[in-house]
């Protein structure tokens, strides 16, 4: 029998998620800065798709098995704790590294450590909603997650525009990076374990049932274990789940495509440069982080009001209106030739990123046993990472083929597979959960 979960209040459920600010910061680090970061140490354009490989690779082995760990661990810290912990300490270590890197092969590798990093701790992240609150509560909880993801991502965008707009940090260092990028990168390490700490400071975590402890006792969790309990959640893998992902695949296939293509994109198209040594794309490059600030802006704002409408209309219906608006505005995205119409087409962006970092975890969230919470919310996150990889293996040869070499398309090709995101959306089977009790409002902290 699992305790009875107090409701929380506003303001209790954003310092339980104020941690996901830092994770998102450093996340939107990597996507504004690390194409840029390969061109200026001299990587092909062809190659970025593999370059990026880190993300999904690590997504894919890292969060199914820190969920599953999680499931299955406490301690004196809590059960989901010591992971987002160590995870935030390990990314901070990564981003003060990464601004110094000499050569593709040490950005690329310490990429792949920041990513696994960010994987351990936002995984827990996400399991820390179905852990603390009502059923009733989880939309608030997620939505909350995606204020935190727009917020964290609009200022690792700005940063490098700050800096420069204040006078601090121009010029480039030895290895031809330039000096913002550096201290954008040593900002985030301080906003990633820093933030994280707040969370565990103030949003302490429910004691499991004797009941549940019992079984976390009786249950190992190393990593053959791990694998084992992915297995067999697999076999038993709610049906929501399986239709989810279809969706999923055609959705962060584009997103990928985006994040990797939007700075080379914009600089073609607005600012008329394919040169990486050139000042021109450095000016293209913070000018494409303002815009993925904007949008990320949006993110935040209409978090709030996702929540309402998701209450209301629910969550499959929000989501599927939201895909609609993002795959028009970024099919017409390469079209616009005034940098601040750009803007536009963002804003949609902007809220369906929103319903993305959202409204799946909702619509997931009430369909899996609170046991396995941590487990299923991995093996959802390897819905995120497979088409990534499957980008990673096919893109290059659709940018050298039917892409014809241009950045430009790729970005309309992330468009045309939103809008077929939308469409699959239409078939997930989805009801709205029921509150686990009454309501109880307590106070938090140790």
């Amino acid at each position: 029998m699992s305790l009875v979960k107090p409701r929380l209040s506003f303001w209790q459920i954003w310092m339980m998620n104020f941690g996901f600010f830092g994770i998102q910061y450093s996340f939107g680090l990597q996507q504004g800065s690390m194409s840029p970061i390969y061109s200026y140490l001299g990587a092909d354009p062809q190659k970025l798709a593999f370059l990026w490989m880190a993300g999904p690779v690590t997504g894919l082995i890292v969060q199914p098995i820190i969920g599953a760990m999680s499931d299955k661990t406490w301690t004196r810290w809590g059960r989901r704790t010591p992971y987002f912990f160590v995870g935030a300490l390990v990314a901070s270590i990564g981003l003060l590294l990464m601004p110094f890197s000499s050569a593709v092969w040490m950005a690329a590798s310490l990429l792949w450590i920041l990513d696994a990093s960010n994987n351990v701790a936002q995984e827990p992240f996400r399991a820390f909603i179905s852990d603390r609150l009502d059923k009733s509560q989880h939309s608030l909880g997620f939505l909350m997650q995606s204020a935190f993801t727009g917020l964290g991502q609009t200022l690792a965008y700005l940063t490098p525009s700050i800096l420069l707009y204040l006078g601090l940090f121009k010029g480039r260092m030895s290895n031809n990076i330039p000096n913002i990028t550096m201290a954008a990168f040593l900002i985030g390490a301080v906003a990633s374990i820093g933030s994280v700490l707040v969370s565990i400071k103030t949003t302490p975590e429910l004691k499991p049932s004797p009941e549940e402890l019992e079984i976390i006792r009786k249950n190992k969790t190393g990593v053959f274990d791990a694998f084992k309990e992915i297995f067999l959640a697999f076999g038993s893998m709610p049906k929501a789940m399986w239709q989810l992902s279809i969706m999923m695949f055609f959705q962060w296939y584009a997103m990928f495509c985006y994040w990797q293509y939007n700075s080379l994109s914009v600089a073609k198209t607005i600012f008329h440069t394919t040169d990486p040594k050139s000042e021109t794309f450095v000016t293209a490059n913070l000018w494409a982080n303002q815009c993925n600030a904007f949008y990320n802006a949006i993110t935040f704002v209409s978090s709030f009001f996702l929540v309402r409408i998701a209450l209301k209309y629910g969550a499959k219906k929000v989501h599927m209106a939201c895909l609609l608006l993002v795959g028009i505005s970024l099919f017409f995205y390469p079209s616009i030739e005034n940098k601040y119409l750009l803007f536009l087409p963002m804003f949609g962006l902007g809220v369906a990123w929103a319903s993305m970092m959202s409204m799946p975890y909702v619509m997931v969230a009430g369909s899996i046993p609170a046991v396995r919470t941590g487990v299923y919310l991995g093996i959802f996150n390897m819905f995120i990472v497979v088409p990534m990889l499957i980008e990673t293996a096919t893109l290059e040869g659709l940018y050298n083929t039917v892409l014809a070499k241009n950045p430009e398309n790729v970005i309309r090709l992330s468009g045309i597979l939103l809008l077929c995101a939308a469409v699959a959306t239409t078939f997930v089977q989805y009801k709205k959960p029921a509150p686990d009790q009454p309501f109880v409002k307590v106070s938090v902290g140790h």
